[in-house]
């Protein structure tokens, strides 16, 4: 039986005929964040998943309470600006942000409790029983706390730093999403007093020590990737067990570790900047903080600390969680790396293309166009045609678009072996991607350096758009390549993230492309393109037409078909054009892994919309826009979700495919993807989430694991 989520319905709230008519009614829209949750929720039943292997589902919870704390960073941070500011919802869904606060409250905690029991009663303990042992410090041998109070006093102790809390020193600012304890104290003069301590966050958080009686030394406190039978105790742990020796003269009467969640959501003040990246600079110094959003505190915390520290951060009853078992469990996502193969899935190991195995990349890709399926193409082969261009002497130019390129960048080192070979260089880093600022002020001071011509975006938009155009003299004439992609230019990434990209030597492409970066580096404006679409003046408006080209056919003649798959489904206007191609009766099919703000199955509405969400092993990250166009099937590819941010406040690029024999490849695994009933869930009219399951007796279709074995399919 397919499983349904825990999801409760969406109030109904009565509309006129008229309303249904205009499709102005807030019935027909699901509200982001509630959606955004749903998604998350499909993140935590991986964990839960029957058969899920120990560490896989260590990492679905890391993965489910990183996801919730960038929520709330971020978007629960600008609904309470919103609530607080007494503004008024205008999304099509019409919910408030009193109601949405309340109602994200409710489905975190909801989430949360079944994360935090999952952790607590079964995997902890079926970790143990295969050797990954999570303890308490009360678990540990004599032996083994002994070493600890040596170690705790040489490595750890000088290292912390206590802070009063009293006239004489006010409360102090503590970080975002940083570890403390709140401290109560009972002194000899009778007065209670109050202290912070923040765990360092330059120590391992957790400490492997081994249990081998014949162990010599403990070498390995801090992190060993092998734990060889070792108890693995959390650094907040042990801290607190020392706690009484911190504060000599005073007992400590109640202590609770907690942790807050800031607004990172603030604004860049671009317009007055006279430099871009020293606002960025600033902006990233501010961020850690912003205002309280969150305050996560122990379960047991008693009452008396946390009404102190609600007190002193200026919260309200509801911004406060309290948390059963560990805090922080994201950073758990280092035990991931344990040497446990036999608890994770199956190692997996890539394909190198056909077409680009060995030869000359450019000769490749002159003779043909190539689609890369990643992670099931290697992404080698992206890095191989940066570096080979890099060193090609016949290479006289290299453009590139930076978004989040990781750590130790293979692209950047490319980019700066180019420009030191005598190539023109030009870097577009996009300094404001989200939690990679820092990074991103890195790699574009350090390419400067080298002599690379860097772009540090655009004030007051963002470039998200997927890019790497390499100009080669050629004979008699100068010929371009161009690579265009849906995901970031990030080898890490790239592995666990489903993403396509195309390799093209396509004269009017490889022209739009050129055309778009003297956008991006110049004052070159554009209202129109030969192939490409981009964002935010030539996307929105083609994409609609499109979808009412197919509303027509179908009038005409009755073979309105589209089928997208993208990760966030929220503009209006493209969710009016599909409401309105479904009631024509066009047939169309979504797989949307994320937000979805188009409810689907509304009798006369949208009972023509199928809605789908795969969520699995890899992060499904590929935006296709297919239409059927009366047989002649357009497809377009690229960096662009359809949201509002992607079409009207970042720059980002659409390219069609072009090539039939490409085509033909693209609707398969679309097909596929559409046939899979093992990672899939359904969106039902009542805005709740269904998994799908095969049929009683028959094999399951698992695309992921499907294009795992190949592609394109025997």
């Amino acid at each position: 039986m397919p499983t349904k989520t825990t999801t409760l319905l969406y109030p109904e709230q009565p509309c006129s005929l008229e309303e249904m008519r205009d499709l102005s009614c807030p019935n027909l829209y699901l509200n982001r964040e509630i959606s955004w949750l749903d998604f998350n929720l499909k993140v935590l039943e991986e964990a839960l998943r029957p058969g899920q292997p120990l560490l896989e589902q260590l990492k679905f919870l890391a993965i489910f309470h990183n996801n919730l704390d960038e929520f709330f960073m971020v978007r629960v941070a600008n609904i309470l600006r919103q609530y607080r500011g007494g503004a008024s919802n205008v999304s099509p869904d019409r919910m408030t942000p009193a109601r949405q606060l309340a109602e994200i409250r409710r489905r975190a905690l909801l989430h949360t409790a079944r994360a935090q029991a999952h952790w607590n009663k079964n995997l902890r303990a079926q970790l143990a029983e295969r050797s990954v042992r999570v303890v308490d410090y009360d678990e540990l041998s004599e032996k083994q706390r002994r070493f600890l109070d040596g170690y705790f006093k040489n490595e750890i102790y000088p290292i912390l730093t206590p802070q009063a809390i009293d006239p004489g020193h006010p409360f102090p600012m503590i970080s975002t999403t940083c570890l403390n304890f709140i401290i109560q104290l009972s002194c000899r003069d009778g007065v209670d007093r109050f202290a912070r301590l923040k765990i360092p966050n330059n120590l391992p958080r957790f400490i492997f020590i081994p249990r081998n009686k014949e162990a010599k030394t403990y070498a390995s406190l801090g992190f060993d990737p092998n734990v060889r039978g070792d108890d693995i105790l959390p650094l907040e742990d042990l801290v607190a067990q020392y706690l009484p020796m911190l504060f000599p003269g005073h007992r400590v009467a109640n202590a609770a570790l907690f942790r807050i969640t800031r607004n990172t959501d603030l604004a860049i003040e671009e317009d007055e900047a006279d430099d871009l990246l020293e606002a960025v600079k600033d902006f990233v110094d501010q961020r850690r903080f912003g205002d309280v959003i969150r305050l996560e505190i122990a379960h047991r915390a008693p009452k008396g600390l946390i009404a102190f520290l609600a007190s002193r951060l200026g919260l309200q009853p509801f911004q406060i969680y309290r948390v059963k078992g560990p805090m922080a469990f994201a950073e758990f996502m280092t035990l991931y790396n344990v040497d446990k193969p036999q608890l994770k899935a199956p190692p997996f190991h890539a394909r190198i293309h056909p077409a680009l195995n060995g030869g000359d990349p450019f000769a490749a890709i002159r003779s043909q166009d190539i689609l890369l399926f990643h992670p099931y193409d290697n992404f080698i082969s992206v890095l191989d045609f940066i570096r080979r261009a890099a060193e090609d002497p016949d290479v006289v130019a290299i453009k590139q678009t930076l978004y989040r390129v990781g750590n130790d960048s293979p692209i950047v080192r490319a980019l700066i072996e180019a420009r030191r070979r005598g190539k023109q260089v030009v870097a577009v880093v996009e300094l404001k991607a989200r939690f990679d600022e820092e990074r991103n002020i890195t790699w574009a001071e350090e390419l400067e350096k080298e002599g690379v011509n860097v772009v540090y975006g655009l004030v007051g938009m963002k470039i998200h758009a997927k890019l790497c155009l390499v100009v080669r003299r050629e004979r008699d004439l100068v010929r371009r390549y161009a690579h265009i992609g849906t995901g970031n230019y990030n080898p890490s990434t790239a592995k666990i993230y489903t993403d396509l990209g195309l390799l093209t030597a396509n004269p009017d492409i490889c022209a739009d492309v050129t055309n778009l970066f003297n956008v991006m580096t110049g004052y070159a404006c554009r209202d129109a393109y030969r192939s490409i679409l981009v964002s935010p003046l030539v996307m929105r408006n083609p994409l609609v037409e499109l979808i009412r080209r197919e509303e027509e056919r179908q009038r005409r003649y009755g073979d309105g078909a589209i089928i997208f798959k993208c990760n966030q489904l929220v503009d209006p206007a493209v969710i009016h054009a599909l409401y309105r191609a479904s009631m024509a009766g066009v047939r169309i099919r979504l797989q949307v892994r994320g937000v979805c703000c188009l409810r689907p199955g509304l009798p006369g509405i949208s009972d023509n919309i199928e809605v789908t969400s795969i969520v699995g092993r890899f992060l499904e990250h590929s935006r296709i826009y297919w239409f059927n166009a009366g047989g002649e099937e357009i497809f377009y590819i690229g960096s662009a979700d359809l949201m509002p941010r992607n079409l009207d406040r970042r720059i980002e690029v659409l390219a069609p495919v072009v090539d039939a024999q490409l085509r033909s490849q693209l609707r398969q695994m679309l097909e596929l993807h559409l046939r899979d009933n093992t990672q899939t869930w359904r969106l039902r009219n009542d805005a709740t989430y269904e998994r799908l399951a095969p049929p009683k007796g028959e094999t399951g279709v698992d695309a992921q694991a499907t294009m795992m074995r190949g592609f394109p399919l025997a």
